[in-house]
């Protein structure tokens, strides 16, 4: 009788020894069971939160300078909604070349077009341009197969010049023909640039191109 007492007495002990650890513990458990939970619901709106799209390329470029100045405000109203604009204005000094920029964005915005600041992309951020143009730039310029090659980092490249311009006369001209091969090697959008308006890049079945004085017409 001792005997059973005796045992009866120490499974008591360690039912209650385990009660007591299990009631201490609960607390844990719920914290890891409420930690894996969360893990999980944010796992989950991170797979099934769509992503924000990224503004398509434009296929009309406006690339500005000292010639088109004039008429920039008149041409970014004018053109279909989410074109480009590639701010250039060197010829400016900075503060003077800044003023013209803001003057321009507001209307670039207004028009939903996409505004690009010939530049450094540290720049580009600081004035709130959309993209950099620029061997380092978002928009690359190239001019050959070589250069195409070091502008695969970019998110589109400017391949010129398609045919004689204004700008470079007596410039390096690519071609039609030339211009297609080189472009078909690319591994990021091309933008034709170098003599171009509406009916050439038609005739060239240029995706996307880009002028100056096309726009002056």
């Amino acid at each position: 009788l001792i005997e059973a007492g005796k045992f009866v007495l120490l499974t008591a002990i360690s039912v209650t020894a385990s009660v007591r650890r299990a009631i201490l513990a609960a607390p844990a458990m719920r914290a890891r069971t409420s930690s894996r939970a969360a893990a999980g619901s944010f796992m989950a709106r991170c797979y099934s939160d769509p992503m924000q799209p990224r503004q398509p390329l434009p296929t009309i470029w406006l690339v500005s300078d000292a010639r088109n100045d004039a008429v920039l405000e008149a041409v970014l109203k004018r053109l279909p909604r989410g074109s480009g604009l590639i701010f250039r204005h060197h010829h400016l000094a900075e503060a003077e070349r800044r003023a013209r920029f803001k003057a321009l964005k507001r209307i670039a915005q207004a028009k939903g077009h996409l505004f690009a600041l010939s530049g450094r992309k540290a720049q580009a951020r600081r004035w709130g341009a959309d993209k950099a143009y620029g061997p380092v730039g978002h928009l690359a310029p190239a001019h050959s197969l070589k250069e195409l090659a070091r502008a695969r980092r970019a998110e589109a490249v400017l391949l010129s010049a398609v045919f004689p311009t204004r700008s470079h006369p007596g410039g390096k001209v690519l071609g039609p023909l030339c211009w297609r091969l080189i472009a078909a090697r690319a591994q990021v959008p091309v933008i034709a640039l170098g003599g171009m308006d509406a009916k050439r890049a038609r005739r060239l079945k240029a995706a996307h191109w880009a002028g100056i004085d096309a726009f002056l017409r």
